[in-house]
């Protein structure tokens, strides 16, 4: 089997080479960029590339340039690296679309989780591949939702969500339960976060949003 591919892009050598350490150690093959401009050509010269560890600060083409970029032709997970731990920094990061934000300096071995936690949920293929409830139908596979018959566009992290919720139809879900479900990992910082991108996806979803309800002071259920 091939090895994954992950693209790791920042202007620190010494840092590359920390993180390029520990994921070829855990069995990735590990492609690098120093700059953003780089960083794109590498991109979309490597067809196969499975994620992208990217930092923001960089010379020539900033992270946010790259997301920017990446995001008009590809829906790769996509984990930002930063020396700031601005919260607008994070919420700008998701709302371009960004799936994990991982402030500096950070544990080696917890951004390898990160990565193989994103990677299972990707590749993840079930008896239940393909979901449909009320007209809306997700291929998990192939990574693709539909509204009665209509393709919608959804960031990774969007369609993970709805994914979420039509797994667990009819069950009242707190905010804490859905990050550490869809999330990964014990998130601390505000609950917006997550109230964010139940908007932004409900508006993609139409009248069909009107699925998700509000459970005022605790989350979300999902009935169709």
């Amino acid at each position: 089997m091939d090895k994954l591919k992950i693209l790791v892009v920042d202007d620190e050598v010494r840092m590359r080479k920390l993180v390029r350490d520990f994921l070829v150690r855990d069995g990735f093959e590990v492609l690098e960029a120093g700059d953003g401009e780089e960083a794109v050509n590498v991109f979309y010269d490597t067809k196969d590339i499975a994620l992208i560890v990217l930092d923001v600060m960089m010379p020539r083409m900033d992270g946010w340039e790259v997301v920017r970029e990446i995001r008009r032709d590809s829906r790769i997970p996509i984990i930002m690296l930063t020396a700031r731990g601005d919260e607008r920094d994070e919420l700008l990061g998701f709302e371009l679309g960004v799936d994990e934000y991982i402030s500096k300096p950070f544990s080696p071995k917890i951004l390898v989780a990160r990565i193989n936690a994103i990677l299972r949920r990707t590749n993840q293929l079930s008896q239940d591949a393909v979901l449909e409830i009320g007209g809306i139908e997700l291929n998990k596979s192939a990574h693709q939702a539909s509204v009665d018959g209509t393709p919608i566009d959804l960031s990774y992290k969007e369609f993970e969500l709805l994914t979420y919720f039509m797994e667990n139809k009819g069950i009242a879900l707190s905010r804490e339960k859905i990050l550490n479900n869809v999330w990964n990992y014990d998130y601390f910082g505000d609950a917006r976060t997550i109230d964010t991108h139940v908007k932004k996806l409900r508006s993609k979803m139409g009248e069909k949003g009107s699925y998700i309800k509000t459970i005022w002071g605790m989350g979300y259920k999902f009935e169709a």
